[in-house]
């Protein structure tokens, strides 16, 4: 039962479209959504709404992906690997939610970034172009590895992944921010698609909402793709920068007060 009837129903359909937007291009989308979702449904279960925030955004971020993949070469030797390693572990991280508390790490990731953005705010060249690897030999074993860890940290705490996700293809795999984005799509999709596998059979989504709130997901998908093809790495980099901004904000004021 939605709280606010139908103009809470409308701003969980803006809020849906902004959030689509901003994944597209830089990852966070879900800073957006999940608490609209959580203001709208203060009866539900937590697992209800991440559930329905996942059965929304899944489909955003398979838009995203497929837009990504007409229109730019996207970097599949890295993408399918840390895909595939994601969905296991991710799936795998939801299932070991309830066994340990989650507060321990809310510091760890502040800390982690808090680094990624000073990194990125004063390297200038960063990401803008494609680079070679920091690894030698073949690009599997490393995107197993990323995708294994970014999984399993999507699975079990959530926030902030796809922006840690764009982060990790530009810093180890070399790419620049427009294909790292790209290849974050395909990643996040797998997690969404795990996520849902540990949702969907318990009841946990709330299936009419989530494709209404899914059509608007989707549209803001599109315009953000469309963007970020459009103006390129340093477009992509300063939307990245401002949600590691906002992360930042929000972490911290989760984790002092």
């Amino acid at each position: 039962m939605i709280d606010g009837g139908a103009s809470t129903f409308g701003l969980l359909l803006l809020a849906a479209a902004f959030a689509g937007f901003i994944d597209a291009v830089a990852g966070g989308g879900g800073l957006i959504q999940v608490p609209a979702l959580l203001t709208a449904l203060p009866g539900e279960a937590p697992a209800t709404v991440f559930g329905t925030n996942k059965g929304s955004s899944i489909f955003g971020t398979a838009n995203a992906a497929w837009r990504y993949a007409r229109r730019i070469a996207l970097p599949w030797e890295v993408a399918l690997p840390a895909a595939a390693a994601a969905f296991v572990f991710s799936f795998g991280g939801a299932a070991l939610v309830s066994l340990a508390p989650k507060e321990w790490l809310r510091p760890l990731i502040l800390l982690l970034l808090v680094a990624v953005f000073v990194y990125t705010m004063f390297k200038r060249d960063f990401g803008t172009v494609a680079l070679a690897p920091s690894f030698s030999g073949g690009a599997t074993r490393p995107a197993l590895l990323a995708g294994a860890v970014l999984g399993f940290y999507d699975g079990f705490f959530g926030p902030g992944a796809g922006s840690f996700m764009i982060f990790a293809f530009v810093r180890f795999f070399g790419l620049d921010f427009l294909r790292a984005s790209s290849a974050a799509k395909v990643v996040n999709f797998s997690t969404n698609l795990a996520a849902l596998s540990w949702f969907a059979p318990t009841g946990h989504v709330l299936w009419q909402l989530a494709l209404a709130m899914a059509v608007f997901n989707i549209a803001g998908a599109m315009a953000g793709s469309r963007l970020a093809i459009r103006h390129g790495s340093g477009f992509v980099r300063g939307v990245f920068l401002a949600v590691t901004a906002v992360l930042i904000a929000k972490f911290g004021y989760d984790t002092l007060l």
